[in-house]
């Protein structure tokens, strides 16, 4: 997962958490054969283990058909049984290096890291292949904190790790961040609207403009 730096930034498409599996994987393709992407995360609310695997599996089966990988949100454990390519750690730094040491190099190990620097470069340092900062938009949730611009401009001039934009994505945030990311991640964004792939098309228009 990663690119040049004259290129956009690419689509890391993350499900949404909550999604009827008689209806969603039929989306999800339409999504994915319309828009170019890098990578999906299954990011589940729920910590029913068969409704996660079976959510797994029809998600993998979408995915794989368009050779695009996808992770798993914290359940390192469910990876290699599932089939799939790797971890999105929500908790930092953490956990990467042992996990890293679990799956091996072959799979995708990324750390979401809030608003911190320091938590980043930790991430990176011991095996993460993409650190992700947010909520990057104006979001009601936790204490309001943002990871602003800079903090991108900073990470994208000093850091060779692949950088992740994500939370509350908008247009003028991803305009304000296209020069300074290698990845937006889009999820619930685009989900919880009527047509999914065309609010996608619209938000992905601003990176060129």
């Amino acid at each position: 997962m990663a690119e040049t730096d004259i290129e956009l930034p690419q689509l890391y498409l993350v499900t949404p958490p909550e999604f009827e599996l008689s209806r969603f994987p039929e989306q999800l393709a339409y999504v994915l054969d319309t828009h170019d992407t890098a990578c999906l995360r299954l990011s589940l609310a729920t910590s029913d283990e068969d409704r996660i695997m079976r959510a797994a599996d029809a998600c993998r089966e979408v995915a794989h058909a368009r050779d695009v990988p996808i992770v798993i949100t914290d359940h390192a454990l469910m990876v290699e049984r599932l089939g799939l390519d790797g971890v999105h750690l929500s908790d930092g730094a953490r956990r990467v290096r042992k996990t890293r040491d679990d799956l091996g190099a072959d799979s995708i190990v990324g750390a979401f890291c809030a608003v911190s620097r320091h938590d980043g470069m930790t991430a990176g340092e011991v095996g993460a292949d993409y650190v992700s900062f947010g909520p990057a938009g104006a979001s009601g949730l936790g204490d309001g904190t943002r990871a602003e611009a800079d903090l991108f401009d900073w990470w994208s001039k000093m850091i060779e790790v692949p950088v992740v934009a994500e939370g509350a994505l908008d247009e003028d945030t991803i305009r304000a961040l296209t020069p300074f990311t290698d990845f937006f991640a889009i999820g619930e964004e685009i989900w919880r609207t009527d047509d999914p792939s065309a609010t996608l098309t619209r938000l992905l228009a601003t990176m060129e403009g």
